[in-house]
């Protein structure tokens, strides 16, 4: 699944944890906020300053390497 910017926050951070680390660094740390419940990727973007296509740009990457990483370990333990 491609992340979108009209996802919420929340419904990444929880299908991918990995993306965790893509939001705290662009300074969107606050999962335990109560709009990263319901927030897209680009309205928190919007409210923090951020390029809303770069920030889901990073996002796929990270979900994209983690899935090849996964493959990676797959292939190893047949």
């Amino acid at each position: 699944m491609k992340i979108t910017k009209e996802m919420s926050i929340m419904e990444v951070v929880q299908r991918y944890p990995d993306t965790m680390m893509v939001f705290m660094y662009a300074g969107m740390g606050c999962f335990g906020c109560h709009a990263a419940q319901f927030e897209t990727i680009e309205e928190g973007a919007l409210v923090h300053g951020i390029d809303a296509d770069k920030l889901v740009e990073a996002l796929n990457e990270i979900v994209e390497a983690s899935d090849e990483a996964d493959a990676e370990l797959a292939g190893v333990a047949k």
